[in-house]
């Protein structure tokens, strides 16, 4: 993924108005990211524990949805797989998201959900360059490469449920 400014993650938001997008937190890390390493860059607000935010590269446009958190914790023995990685992490590590549609069927309340890595530090995980806390990640016979590509593909496929436009 290519670095990304401020200007740039708040004006590629799809699925909230610009009113909103001026007024979300964004990490003020952005200088610090290993944008190589990302395909998406994904981060909780720090002032309200139930959003996140997601912005990627969808076709030739930076493509931003905005998400809530389920607000059900689960116990740590409980173990959950990310949708989007195939990570599995225990407890609260992976977290049901939702995302409000796109245009019109987003402002008549209709929305998409997907069980996602809750730090959502998904490209990071298939990398090996970062352990989930008590989760892993399975041995596969695909390249790490191959694991990019499938990750991209499912995170394109919930971008096409909520009527994102962009290459598929």
């Amino acid at each position: 993924m290519r670095s990304l400014t401020e200007r740039d993650i708040r004006g590629s938001f799809v699925n909230c108005s610009k009113g909103e997008a001026q007024r979300l937190s964004v990490p003020r890390d952005l200088g610090e990211r290993d944008w190589e390493a990302l395909d998406f860059l994904g981060w909780r607000d720090p002032g309200a524990p139930d959003r996140s935010y997601l912005v990627t590269e969808r076709g030739n446009r930076l493509v931003g949805v905005t998400l809530r958190l389920a607000s059900a914790q689960r116990g740590f023995l409980h173990r959950s797989m990310c949708s989007l990685c195939l990570t599995t992490h225990p407890g609260s590590g992976v977290s049901l998201m939702t995302a409000r549609k796109a245009g019109a069927a987003g402002r008549e309340g209709n929305s998409v959900g997907l069980y996602m890595c809750t730090d959502l530090a998904c490209s990071l995980y298939v990398r090996g360059k970062k352990v989930p806390e008590g989760g892993g990640r399975f041995q596969e016979s695909l390249t790490t490469e191959e694991q990019i590509e499938r990750t991209l593909g499912n995170l394109s496929a919930f971008l096409g449920k909520l009527d994102v436009p962009g290459a598929e």
